[in-house]
């Protein structure tokens, strides 16, 4: 457990700044989004499954910033980009939800 903690640590502090750096929606995902999205860690709705994906979308994107901002569930505030500004995060989320 205590592994996993550091590891989980090192993995935040070093998409703080992902927001800054990156240069494309894809490369910003890459840095802070792919840790849970693309496995579905903790139950995070997968890159591109539109099913799982469907009833988020349908509680507005106004809704899903905010969870992303303030943290909802598992994902803890501002996601794993403490940098991003909610136009980053929108984009994010269309660009996981296609």
């Amino acid at each position: 457990m205590k592994g996993f903690a550091t590891g989980l640590a090192l993995v935040i502090a070093m998409s703080l700044s992902a927001g800054a750096q990156a240069e494309s929606v894809k490369e910003l995902y890459d840095q802070s989004c792919t840790y849970c999205h693309a496995s579905g860690a903790a139950g995070a709705p997968k890159t591109g499954d539109q099913a799982a994906w469907k009833p988020r979308m349908d509680k507005g994107m106004d809704t899903l910033v905010k969870h992303v901002e303030e943290g909802y569930n598992a994902m803890p505030p501002g996601g794993m980009c403490g940098d991003c500004s909610k136009e980053d995060y929108r984009a994010l989320i269309e660009y996981m939800t296609k």
